[in-house]
């Protein structure tokens, strides 16, 4: 698990010190590995959010695509699991790193699905100032033409699966992604396995609501689920709980600390989340970045 870790913060840590204008810069160098996740469901890793895949009788149906120059990549990937193009691709939310490769499937005929917000966010300039990051209006080809608001399904590949918006969690149009057969998960980014998420708080981002959205995902799963995180390894129930309780615990560490009247400073110096550093701690967020990070998003 540390060595993966390690690997994943590489990959992720661009994301925390990016200043090019562009918030997909990357070279597009890793490699996607397709990891077998139930019958015809894979999990797909390389540089950025983990993409979800379902090959079947009603063609490929895929979930986020990381950045813009993995699109290739993934397409080959697909190749090689005897897929064809995605005829539908559903976006977890709007950050790069998930929706980098939707001009190159939209553009091969791919019909891109997401919550409302999440085509509102890809219409316009966005930027997430913590890492000087900015990114330009994306291309009509980018954005999705299928948006829903509470919750939609698709009936493809012999599942029915349930698309379920989770409010102001890691952003403001988190989707989870509910194979209800096959008993999967994809949860996007209101799930970090193995180390502290980043909270997108400019985009009404909040730790209450990722600890919302973990409790949505729990109830829909049993010891036998298998949950696809936005980021790291493929999980289980246990570790999502285990994701969650932190959540939890750390909300709670920094809340007193706001009731006692301390600020920003004082809570950082505080190490409210020392106890989690070790377990929680090795990925591409440092320990004091993340406290600032919950606390703004608390106090908002």
């Amino acid at each position: 698990m540390k060595l993966l870790k390690k690997t994943l913060s590489t990959c992720l840590l661009p994301l925390v010190l990016a200043t090019s204008a562009q918030a997909d810069d990357h070279s597009g160098s890793a490699e996607v590995k397709a990891i077998p996740v139930s019958s015809g469901l894979y999990m797909l890793t390389g540089d950025g959010g983990n993409v979800g895949v379902s090959i079947g009788e009603d063609g490929t149906f895929a979930i986020d695509d990381q950045y813009a120059k993995m699109a290739t990549k993934i397409t080959e990937a697909i190749k090689d699991l005897s897929g064809e193009a995605p005829k539908f691709l559903v976006n977890t939310h709007w950050h790069g790193d998930h929706t980098g490769g939707n001009e190159h499937f939209g553009k091969q005929g791919a019909i891109i699905v997401a919550h409302e917000s999440v085509r509102d966010n890809l219409k316009i300039a966005k930027s997430i100032k913590l890492f000087n990051m900015h990114k330009p209006p994306s291309p009509k080809e980018a954005l999705p033409v299928v948006t829903f608001k509470n919750e939609m399904s698709l009936h493809l590949n012999g599942d029915d699966i349930r698309l379920i918006y989770v409010a102001d969690a890691h952003s403001d149009g988190d989707v989870i992604v509910h194979f209800t057969k096959a008993n999967v998960i994809h949860a996007g980014d209101t799930f970090f396995n193995g180390f502290y998420p980043f909270i997108d708080v400019e985009s009404n981002g909040s730790i209450a609501g990722m600890i919302a959205a973990c409790n949505v995902v729990l109830a829909l799963t049993d010891e036998k689920t298998k949950i696809m995180p936005g980021h790291g390894p493929l999980a289980n129930k246990a570790d999502l709980v285990a994701f969650r309780d932190m959540l939890v615990k750390a909300e709670a560490n920094i809340q007193a600390l706001i009731d006692a009247g301390k600020n920003e400073a004082e809570i950082v110096a505080a190490k409210p989340i020392a106890e989690f550093d070790k377990e929680w701690g090795d990925g591409f967020i440092p320990s004091d970045m993340w406290v600032k990070i919950v606390y703004s998003g608390m106090i908002k």
